[in-house]
């Protein structure tokens, strides 16, 4: 089966037209997200849902020490829940861009792909802030203690959850990426195998980063996950091998009928000839 040829024949410029109008409409998605996340955030409160995770090691409540901290922190949450909205349109308009050099059975799975990278994200954000984000605020926070009043600014805060939550988020695309990179021949199953003892080294040095409270609970919260995920990279990454074994035995049987065909046709002509 042979990949479609109307990407191959389109001119250079025309692939940095398709990709602006991609960027455009991810960019427009992103700003439709960042705007319906500000309208939820005010709305509801959700920052004082937000501020769970911390509260109970708190003596008061966060503090604000500029007048534009307020709405700072606001736009902050907004921008982070907007990109989980506007992600599956964003990898959506990257599929689309993709899909012409794809077979066929590859652009079959672009829902399911959609799905499973949205549900990773956003798993990987609800682990952070209900399971990674309090243990670790529950270790540094507790830590000498007695020594020390705990007053938190708002936007420090804010800004360490948001980013060790979308930090989680991007990891937990660990199986999309390795099922794409297997897809693309770049990654084999036996490779995956053979530096599974790497792979937790570095899962563990991942959380490690992430969790930058460095506590056993944290670490093993994190690690734990991000070793099943690498676990679950490896399941995919052999049944996207095996299927590509099986549709190239296919295509070998094919060709070799119909070379067989072929030869069977020149043999009837030579003996109709003779």
């Amino acid at each position: 089966m042979a990949k479609p040829a109307a990407n191959a024949e389109m001119p250079f410029l025309d692939h940095l037209e398709e990709l602006r109008f991609r960027i455009l409409w991810s960019l427009a998605a992103l700003v439709l997200g960042v705007i319906v996340a500000f309208v939820v955030v005010v709305k509801y409160d959700l920052i004082a849902l937000l501020q769970r995770p911390i509260a109970p090691f708190l003596e008061a409540k966060l503090i604000i020490t500029h007048p534009a901290d307020a709405f700072k922190i606001v736009m902050l949450v907004s921008f982070a829940l907007g990109l989980v909205l506007a992600l599956p349109v964003i990898l959506y308009q990257l599929w689309a861009f993709l899909s012409p050099a794809l077979y066929s059975h590859e652009k079959r799975l672009v829902i399911p792909v959609l799905v499973s990278a949205s549900l990773l994200f956003l798993g990987g954000v609800c682990l952070s802030w209900f399971v990674v984000l309090p243990l670790t605020l529950g270790f540094l926070l507790t830590f000498q203690s007695a020594s020390f009043t705990n007053m938190i600014r708002a936007s420090d805060y804010f800004g360490f959850a948001t980013s060790i939550s979308l930090a989680l988020g991007a990891v937990f695309e660990l199986p999309i990426a390795i099922v794409a990179l297997t897809a693309l021949g770049i990654l084999t199953p036996q490779f995956l195998h053979t530096y599974r003892r790497h792979a937790f080294v570095l899962c563990v040095v991942a959380a490690a980063v992430i969790t930058p409270g460095g506590d056993p609970m944290s670490l093993a919260a994190l690690t734990v996950p991000l070793y099943l995920l690498y676990e679950l990279s490896v399941v995919g990454s052999e049944v996207v091998y095996r299927r590509q074994l099986r549709r190239q035995r296919r295509e070998e049987a094919e060709r070799a009928r119909e070379e067989a065909a072929e030869r069977d046709a020149a043999d009837r002509e030579e003996g109709a000839l003779a």
